[in-house]
């Protein structure tokens, strides 16, 4: 048995009661095949550094367990033909290591302007 994570992406026009489905699909399979689920941190919407599927956002969630690799295989499978998966990554935990919170997002910085950055640029030039 090995421990494993999935960083999931799910679409946010997804009906919450379909996403809590989709991820109660991943812990039934682990635990039907001897498994154990180690926990599940809900990282909520967030903005994507490019569009997925004409979509600018997704709610992110990390699912932790440990499974056997045939398991896992099947997971990832099914999550590939599953409607309202955006993305999904699933990766070896290193042994020993915790778990860290979200990261904080980061509030959105204001556009700059080509005649803002111009005018910053003069106000330099002339020091």
């Amino acid at each position: 048995m090995n421990e494993y994570e999935i960083m999931l992406l799910l679409d946010p026009e997804l009906p919450e009661e379909r996403a809590n489905e989709v991820i109660q699909r991943v812990r039934d399979a682990v635990e039907a095949a001897g498994g154990s689920w180690d926990g599940h941190e809900p990282w909520g919407r967030r903005r994507l550094a490019y569009e997925i599927a004409h979509k600018g956002e997704a709610v992110y969630h990390l699912l932790l367990f440990t499974c056997p690799a045939e398991t896992l295989d099947e997971i990832t499978r099914v999550l590939k033909i599953t409607d309202g998966v955006l993305r999904h990554g699933a990766y070896r935990r290193v042994e020993g290591s915790t778990h860290q919170k979200a990261p904080a997002q980061a509030p959105a910085a204001p556009p700059t302007t080509a005649a803002a950055r111009s005018a910053d640029d003069s106000d330099t030039a002339s020091e």
